[in-house]
């Protein structure tokens, strides 16, 4: 059957956009739905500054009067011209398991990325390696996390089909937590705090909000030169706070200051996977009361790793092992069981190494396809 191609440029083809995931997952075993509010406000350009500096195209699939998958296309300008590139992404590819609709939504994606002059598509990518990356092509049997995809195994080879081929991988390791702080952790972290560095102790959201901003400036610093991670301004910096503060835990958030200037952090978060589940992607009028129960248990099974960075004029010198013991600690008290690394590169061999060292297996891994045009 014909494949039609409708442009999103209307209110009501946006909504039809956001919510076709949940048609097409429908009876897709363990698939969590985003959070809907979060995704309006990912598609206005008013709140998401992505779009002053990227170029898009979003497209829907239809066949036999029924919308069978969608796409959207980014040039992210800014990042192109920093790395000296020409390269073109296409993001949220969703698509029943036929091959026209894929080739159909596809093709235009690379017509339209052509007709800009670029050279290559990677995908799937967003405007910034914040937004969920990779189709995951290994560990299909464990739940998601946060901000990562889940797609249908039959996917990968379809793309394939297409002419697309491995551009990066991502490993997520499964580590098992420690029951006590190592005695060399322990030395070790004291000898840092003996050199004038020090964790903060966070006790509260409200205390968070002074260091948003030196952390992620340290974030734009310490990840300089990483695969696909482009600079955020103060806005963004401020917007992307916003968007994850409500989920987070504080006694996860480790930051260690040395003369009260951020010189090194650690951000986890609780496996809020059921929380999702239930609320079907929807706070109002009740799905807020499954986040709310999650976020206030004191205990909990699953940690889920998200960020860290050291300051590169202060690497090798034990603030990792001062973030570990305290993150060690806290997660004692918390009953943790299981940490999920989230993605990491897998040529990033110093990372790969610590999450080996306690006992870490892969058990996921995700993967950026490229195209030359």
């Amino acid at each position: 059957m014909a494949v039609r191609l409708i442009p999103v440029t209307t209110k009501r083809e946006l909504k039809r956009f956001i919510y076709l995931p949940e048609v097409l997952h429908r009876d897709h075993p363990q698939w969590m739905p985003p959070l809907y509010m979060d995704e309006w406000d990912y598609f206005n350009p008013r709140k998401n500054r992505g779009f002053g500096y990227c170029d898009t195209t979003m497209m829907l699939a239809e066949q036999d009067g029924r919308l069978v998958g969608r796409v959207m296309g980014i040039i992210n300008r800014r990042h192109n011209d920093n790395v000296k590139e020409r390269t073109a992404r296409f993001a949220l590819l969703e698509s029943t398991q036929d091959q026209g609709v894929l080739h159909a939504l596809l093709a235009h994606v690379e017509e339209w990325a052509r007709g800009k002059g670029m050279t290559k598509v990677i995908g799937p990518f967003g405007f910034n390696d914040q937004d969920p990356e990779g189709f995951q092509i290994e560990g299909f049997e464990h739940h998601p996390t946060i901000v990562t995809y889940y797609n249908f195994p039959w996917l990968i080879p379809m793309l394939e089909r297409e002419g697309y081929g491995k551009e990066t991988d991502y490993v997520v390791y499964k580590v098992p937590a420690p029951k006590a702080v190592p005695e060399l952790m322990a030395k070790l972290a004291e000898r840092v705090e003996r050199r004038g560095f020090r964790e903060v102790g966070l006790r509260s959201k409200r205390e968070v909000k002074r260091y948003i901003v030196p952390v992620l400036k340290l974030m734009n610093e310490a990840y300089q030169g990483i695969y696909g991670y482009s600079p955020l301004d103060e806005q963004e910096m401020e917007d992307l706070a916003k968007k994850y503060l409500v989920f987070l835990d504080v006694r996860f958030l480790k930051i260690v200051v040395k003369d009260e200037e951020v010189v090194a952090f650690m951000v986890a978060m609780p496996d809020l996977y059921q929380a999702f589940v239930k609320s079907k992607g929807r706070l109002l009028p009740f799905g807020w009361i499954p986040f709310l129960r999650e976020l206030k248990r004191r205990r909990f099974t699953q940690l889920d790793l998200l960020l860290a960075g050291i300051r590169e004029s202060y690497r090798g010198k034990g603030l990792d092992m001062l973030l570990g013991r305290e993150m060690t600690k806290a997660l004692i008290a918390a009953g943790v069981e299981i940490l999920d690394s989230h993605h990491e590169l897998e040529t990033n061999l110093l990372v790969r190494a610590e999450m080996e060292r306690p006992g870490g297996q892969i058990y996921k891994r995700y993967r950026i396809f490229q195209k030359a045009l």
